[in-house]
């Protein structure tokens, strides 16, 4: 019997706001445990919520840039459940009336379109930290206690782990674009559950899922639902079946662990949360935050390839966030060139970025500045393995390129007379290459321009000399 895959995805991302959703406390990452909390987020007699209202505008953003319809009220409950990291022993979020439905994404997987739906964009406080791996009992840090939420649940659309990927890497690359949310999987700010079942190809019913959490980077998101598909295949050929769980992906031996059962919306015993009034979204703020969204990832991509002629391959990379984006379109308009800074961008600041393990913020070399390096190497002013020099040494200094050609005596040499001499000189040291040159091993041309190069040290115009080995060898 034949399977067929079904997948959908649970993805929460930490919205970026200085304050929790429902209290002042701060929300940054990384700080000493237990200082960003208060009577609210501890969940202490007394503690009443306020809402953020910019939780809500970046929550709108997200629903319009996915395609969803903007609820004017929507409405928090209580999600009743216990465990140690839950200081009030609920969650507040959102289920009967979430704040965006109906949205859907675009992906392109296994090379085919397909549209993903997407059920809902809901609210919801973040439960706080425990910590295992200290000698002691586990700890607890609430100082991620109520950071905001939005939970973008899909539909069970996807049928492969690629799908899945693409889907996951689609949301993840708007909601950096949108700038609401850091997208950092290692530090837990976007994190994503996977449901899991199969069924015989030709069955319209689902079947029972298992979902999978604990997945801390996009491979394991993969890497786990094969799995998962692996071990529900196997369990029901071999007359088992397949019971509603949870687990936890385990990426340091490639397996599932069942965790729990597998809860439903009962055993939740969602109810309206007393504390918290209906929220009602004006359309003037839909609006607002509609004519602020900047250009999304597939129009970029269209754009890209229609404006500047790149390839499919190149467009991914320079549209993987908004700020690649934005840097390349400064460097092709300062240097004139599409095609040179896409190629500079590519390889050698990439370079740095994986050398340096950097953001391209963190790169010390502007668009202005290597739009001058790309313009010096086109005007013949320097080769281009000078400009690559003059690249590093701006990275490590931040001084101007223009300066830096004197200070390393990297100017291109294209004096005729100095160049023939040079040239002269290689072909009286190398007689049986200039024979089978002239007898029409034409290959030896970069041979000949090697050496030119090596005795002007680097210095030598590739194209003068072309010409000059040309006239040669009449």
């Amino acid at each position: 019997m034949k399977f067929e895959t079904v997948i959908g995805l649970e993805i929460h991302a930490q919205l970026k706001t200085k304050t929790k959703i429902f209290c002042g406390c701060q929300t940054s990452f990384g700080d000493e445990p237990n200082t960003h909390t208060c009577p609210c987020c501890l969940g202490l007699p007394g503690g009443l919520p306020v809402l953020n209202i910019e939780v809500v505008k970046k929550a709108i953003r997200a629903g319009l840039a996915t395609n969803h319809t903007i609820r004017k009220e929507s409405v928090f409950e209580r999600k009743n459940y216990f465990y140690p990291d839950l200081p009030h022993g609920y969650q507040v979020s959102q289920y009967l009336k979430p704040i965006c439905e109906n949205g859907y994404l675009d992906i392109v997987a296994d090379g085919a379109e397909k549209r993903i739906g997407i059920t809902r964009i809901h609210l919801e406080e973040d439960a706080g930290k425990l910590i295992h791996d200290q000698d002691i009992d586990s700890l607890f840090d609430a100082n991620r206690s109520s950071a905001a939420l939005i939970e973008i649940v899909s539909e069970p659309d996807m049928r492969s782990s690629e799908e899945a990927y693409q889907y996951l890497a689609g949301i993840k690359k708007i909601l950096q674009y949108l700038d609401v949310c850091d997208c950092n999987m290692e530090e837990g700010s976007l994190r994503c559950d996977a449901n899991v079942s199969i069924r015989p190809v030709g069955e319209s019913k689902l079947g029972t899922k298992a979902e999978l959490k604990n997945m801390n980077s996009f491979s394991n998101v993969k890497k786990a639902i094969d799995y998962e598909v692996a071990r529900q295949t196997e369990l029901i050929e071999n007359g088992g079946k397949v019971i509603q769980q949870t687990f936890l992906w385990e990426p340091n031996k490639n397996i599932t662990i069942p965790m729990r059962s597998k809860e439903t919306a009962d055993d939740y015993r969602y109810f309206p949360n007393p504390d918290l009034s209906t929220l009602v979204v004006e359309d003037e703020m839909i609006e607002e935050q509609r004519n602020s969204l900047p250009e999304l990832p597939k129009a970029k991509e269209k754009r890209f390839a229609e404006q500047y002629s790149l390839d499919n391959d190149a467009i991914a990379v320079l549209t993987e966030t908004i700020e690649i984006a934005d840097y390349y379109e400064k460097v092709a308009k300062f240097c004139g060139s599409a095609k040179a800074a896409s190629g500079w961008i590519l390889t050698d600041i990439r370079k740095i970025m994986n050398d340096k393990q950097c953001k391209l913020s963190e790169v010390n070399v502007s668009a202005e500045k290597l739009a001058e390096i790309i313009n010096l190497v086109q005007s013949d002013k320097i080769s281009a393995s000078a400009g690559k020099k003059i690249l590093a040494a701006v990275q490590e200094t931040g001084k101007e390129p223009n300066a830096l050609i004197e200070e390393l005596g990297l100017a291109q040499v294209s004096d005729s007379g100095e160049l023939q001499a040079i040239m002269e000189k290689i072909f009286a040291d190398n007689p049986a290459e200039v024979e089978r040159f002239k007898g029409g091993d034409n290959k030896l041309m970069s041979f000949f321009v090697g050496q030119a190069m090596k005795a002007s040290q680097g210095k030598a115009n590739p194209k003068e000399i072309n010409r000059i080995v040309g006239e040669l060898v009449k």
